[in-house]
């Protein structure tokens, strides 16, 4: 892996290395359970729409310093602000649209994106993890959805999140009564895909990451937005964009590829960069088959 190295603002509290395709960003605070900061959450969207667009960027992996994940917004500076005229709700509101933006990158950009998780994950923080891809955690992990708990009824994304990942009955549940799951309870749930003992996770959630970097690309990007897609298409809509992304992802030189190397029977070579098939939009209404 290279060097770890900050954002550009100095107190932003965000690591970024690079281990060839694989971004690794890494939340910095581990003194507040890497709770959110306004700095931390503009070096953290400014990285996801960097990686986004950066071809040399194969997969994201969102990790926090130290025993914690992320423990959410930073409620000790929300006590500290709370005594203050408020700034215009107009703007607030606009700020924090901006900020959860985060999530939706996560969500949506076209590469596949991974939680690795140690300690707690509450709140935003549980939010951030949720919106990834994939989620790996240790058996020290803590999930908890925490709104509640400090009178608030949450953000970053978990209400869109949770009830497809655990059902609506139990995302009420965790909302309603917040209880703090630990890595079992997770797992059991789909909260998470896998659970590793702490000395293992890294490696495991490296060796996933790698994989997924030296696949094809837009095939995988396409993949994702076909999972993506399929939470809210009809069947007929959904079967449009599959057939546009499948033949689509026929002409690219890594499917031309794997299917040299399967007659070959050997392993294929697939390019580090995604086709410019990728770059265009699978469109809304496609034609359909008798």
């Amino acid at each position: 892996m290279t060097r770890p190295g900050s954002s550009d603002s100095a107190d932003a509290c965000l690591l970024q290395a690079r281990n060839g395709g694989v971004l690794v960003l890494t939340l910095d605070r581990p003194e507040r359970r890497n709770a959110l900061s306004p700095a931390m959450y503009e070096a953290l969207l400014g990285a996801l729409q960097a990686a986004a667009a950066d071809p040399e960027v194969g997969v994201v992996v969102l990790t926090g310093a130290g025993p914690a994940f992320c423990a959410g917004g930073d409620v000790a500076r929300m006590a500290g602000n709370a005594g203050m005229p408020p700034l215009p709700f107009e703007g607030r509101l606009r700020d924090l649209r901006r900020r959860t933006g985060i999530c939706e990158l996560l969500h949506t950009m076209p590469k596949p994106t991974i939680a690795m998780m140690r300690g707690y994950a509450v709140g935003a923080g549980l939010s951030l993890a949720l919106a990834c891809d994939l989620r790996y955690a240790d058996t020290t992990a803590r999930l908890r959805t925490g709104f509640v708990d400090v009178g608030l009824s949450g953000d970053f994304g978990a209400h869109y999140f949770l009830p497809r990942l655990v059902g609506m009955a139990k995302a009420r549940e965790l909302y309603f009564t917040s209880p703090t799951l630990d890595a079992a309870a997770a797992l059991s749930l789909g909260l998470v895909n896998t659970v590793f003992e702490p000395d293992a996770l890294e490696s495991a959630v490296m060796d996933v990451a790698g994989r997924l970097a030296d696949g094809p690309r837009t095939a995988i990007a396409y993949i994702k937005d076909n999972l993506n897609d399929s939470a809210h298409l009809p069947l007929g809509d959904m079967l449009d964009r599959e057939c546009w992304r499948q033949l689509r992802c026929m002409e690219t030189a890594d499917h031309h590829e794997a299917a040299r190397a399967f007659v070959a029977k050997r392993p294929p070579r697939f390019g580090s960069n995604p086709d410019a098939a990728h770059s265009a939009p699978a469109p809304v209404v496609a034609t359909k088959g008798a």
